[in-house]
């Protein structure tokens, strides 16, 4: 029971339900099922954040929706995507009353492969906006970067207008105080008016960011281990790389 002086956990947010065509032939359900060392994305996730005093947990469904909602049981509430093949914004977009709920929003990419440190360390940061970067920036055009001058973040894009002076790779995981994350349900929601469904959910973080660059800041996490699984050779990254990291 908390009282009026105990800070309410968190509730999550995590985005499952892409298609995960880049990954060709080697998988053919939601991303989160797959599965390391006998143990899959989704129960990491789950683990990590009970772990964290997280239980309140709202996956966004899409592909193959029903495969993930046994995988689930009644440890997650899963909000289906009826667009699930449109810009990962709409998964976003149908958590809208989640975050206008008055709560702390953390928000994760399904597809990452992470230690439970990383995770702590996003809770346990202030501030009103708050993502993670790492600083070894994989090259391409592929990794989300999180573009700063001086301490001040500035861009937020794969491609930014204003790279400042230094970036890094976003992991994927946010937090957001309430106010922020109303703000955020209200960027998604001019997208989807105007029908810009295309778009991926980054854009609407970018919009609020732009608005109010003073109240994000990032947490660095270059020292821990991780990858986000978009393709075969991140699956074999995640398996050959980072998991030994996890095991020990």
């Amino acid at each position: 029971m908390h009282t009026s002086q105990e800070p309410r956990p968190p509730v999550a947010i995590l985005l499952a339900a892409g298609v995960g065509k880049r990954l060709g032939d080697t998988h053919h359900g939601p991303k989160v099922l797959l599965d390391f060392a006998g143990t899959t994305l989704i129960e990491r996730h789950l683990a990590a954040l009970a772990a964290a005093g997280v239980t309140d947990i709202h996956i966004t469904v899409g592909h193959e929706a029903q495969a993930l909602r046994e995988a689930l049981g009644d440890r997650a509430a899963a909000v289906f995507n009826p667009d699930y093949r449109q810009g990962s914004l709409v998964s976003l977009w149908v958590q809208r009353d989640l975050l206008r709920s008055g709560r702390t929003v953390l928000l994760m990419d399904g597809d990452v492969l992470y230690p439970p440190e990383m995770l702590g360390r996003l809770i346990a940061a202030p501030g009103e906006a708050v993502m993670l970067v790492d600083r070894e920036l994989e090259p391409g055009d592929e990794p989300v970067k999180i573009c700063f001058s001086g301490d001040t973040i500035v861009d937020f894009r794969k491609r930014p207008e204003n790279p400042g002076d230094r970036h890094g790779e976003s992991v994927g995981f946010f937090k957001f105080a309430p106010a922020m994350a109303a703000k955020l349900a209200d960027a998604c929601d001019r997208y989807v008016q105007a029908g810009r469904t295309d778009v991926e959910y980054e854009e609407a973080i970018r919009d609020v960011l732009l608005a109010e660059p003073a109240s994000f800041t990032a947490v660095d996490v270059t020292d821990l281990p991780w990858t986000e699984i978009d393709f075969p050779e991140d699956v074999a990254k995640a398996r050959d790389v980072v998991l030994p990291h996890l095991a020990s």
